[in-house]
């Protein structure tokens, strides 16, 4: 097995393969032929700079298997036109699945990378008739692609999110069906789940999960078990980076995540429903 360490850091992600996956997530590389919870995600789940993310904090605690479907910068596009893992979660006791950011997906105007999906791949000829200012060919990621679009026009940027965020519940919903009624969606962010408009905060574009709303998770509840929402306390943002691996040169990139105090308040905050399964 390859093992990836964070330079300097003494940090082992232990990446791993499961079936026919061509995702490779954080290991060590767990058995599935035996009673186990699985943790599908973005970077969050997966734990970037972590030594144990919330899964294994769980997994700690339990002592049952927790399988991380974590992958660094995966939305929904990443797991659900998976069947190597979608049958993995299916299987499983109790899936935790992340909600992830509606800029992460195919959709009608923009296509993204299979497996990493903050990855922009080519504008479709509806977006670039929209835009027709633009050259896509500057764009590698969604995120920088949106801001120039929003910053060209406001007006035109609403029908991009309509369309987002209509394809983001579709597939939500797809992935759902195949995973089970053994589903609980995770809210693991910053701020509360609410239908405030996207733009009312500073620098919106740069928020996580992007362009979700409550009334979107609400449409998706009854496919689960339940929604946890794992806020984390001002005290724990407050630690930073503190306990996390890194090299200097990504330190800005690590200050900007959710730390091992926020990790920790996530995995309390799932336990009460996980107890019930044990």
């Amino acid at each position: 097995m390859k093992h990836e360490t964070i330079d300097g850091a003494g940090l082992t992600y232990a990446p791993c393969r499961y079936g026919m996956s061509r995702i490779m997530f954080r290991g060590p590389k767990r058995r599935l032929d035996s009673p186990y919870f699985a943790f599908i995600g973005g970077t969050e789940t997966y734990g970037k700079f972590i030594d144990r993310p919330f899964p294994a904090l769980i997994e700690k605690d339990i002592g049952r298997p927790c399988v991380n479907f974590g992958c660094v910068n995966g939305g929904v596009d990443a797991f659900v036109n998976d069947p190597t893992i979608m049958a993995a979660c299916n299987k499983s006791d109790l899936t935790v699945v992340q909600i992830m950011g509606a800029n992460f997906l195919s959709n009608r105007f923009y296509s993204v990378h299979p497996r990493r999906n903050d990855r922009f791949l080519r504008a479709s000829t509806v977006l670039q008739a929209i835009y027709n200012e633009v050259d896509f060919s500057d764009f590698t990621f969604t995120r920088a692609l949106l801001g120039k679009l929003h910053g060209l026009s406001p007006e035109r940027f609403d029908i991009v999110v309509t369309e987002l965020r209509e394809a983001w519940v579709a597939r939500m919903k797809n992935m759902l069906l195949q995973i089970g009624p053994n589903a609980v969606l995770l809210w693991f962010a910053r701020a509360e789940l609410s239908d405030d408009p996207w733009n009312a905060t500073p620098n919106p574009l740069q928020v996580d999960p992007l362009f979700i709303t409550k009334s979107m998770i609400e449409e998706l509840r009854p496919l689960v078990r339940d929604v946890v929402q794992a806020i984390p306390s001002d005290i724990a943002k407050q630690q930073g980076t503190k306990g996390m691996y890194f090299p200097p040169m990504q330190a800005k990139a690590a200050s900007e995540m959710l730390g091992v105090a926020c990790h920790s308040e996530a995995s309390n905050a799932l336990m009460p429903l996980i107890k019930t399964l044990l």
